[in-house]
């Protein structure tokens, strides 16, 4: 996976979340104890610090920062800092040699940057339209690339499911609850 995956999935989530700015986002984002506002600045939050360990290349910790938006931005706003934390993200990939590494969890490559990046844009956007009572799936190509990255050991079936099951926000037939999940973008 690479940064375009990431802009793609940035995309998607503000083109399934901006018909929706108007609406309450103080409500609770599907399953999550978040409200979909603060699970959308998550989001931004989550870009930015990776984008920070691929630049820092750190090998053995995570650099202690955050990212704050301010509490009184509007659902707008927080898709516009979502869009410009993706395209630190994408930027900092496109331009990390393929030897680069910094940490989640163990040393991790950019591509491996990257399909975290895009696992936490499309389950948030997920769980945000869930808590806007918003149809809406995600596209299941990103949904595949993740999967192979990510969760290579998930069960075959519809892309967008497994990977709903995979992170424990739907069920899949056959299979038993996921109540706990690791995603390995570590390489071993």
């Amino acid at each position: 996976m690479d940064g375009r995956d990431v802009e793609d999935a940035v995309a998607e989530m503000v083109r399934a979340l901006a018909p929706h700015v108007s609406r309450d986002w103080r409500t609770r984002a599907g399953a999550l104890d978040w409200t979909c506002w603060t699970t959308a600045a998550h989001v931004a939050h989550d870009l930015a610090a990776y984008a920070a360990q691929v630049t820092g290349q750190l090998t053995t910790a995570y650099l202690p920062f955050d990212l704050r938006i301010k509490v009184h931005a509007e659902p707008r706003d927080v898709l516009d800092v979502v869009t410009a934390c993706g395209r630190l993200l994408s930027v900092a990939i496109a331009a990390a040699a393929p030897d680069t590494r910094g940490w989640h969890w163990g040393p991790t490559d950019p591509g491996g940057f990257a399909a975290l990046g895009v696992n936490e844009t499309l389950v948030h956007t997920y769980d945000i339209t869930q808590g806007l009572g918003a149809e809406w799936r995600p596209p299941k190509g990103l949904c595949a690339a993740v999967l192979a990255r990510l969760f290579p050991d998930a069960p075959p079936g519809d892309p967008a499911q497994v990977l709903l099951w995979s992170t424990g926000r739907t069920a899949l037939a056959g299979h038993p609850t996921v109540t706990e999940w690791v995603s390995r973008a570590a390489l071993s």
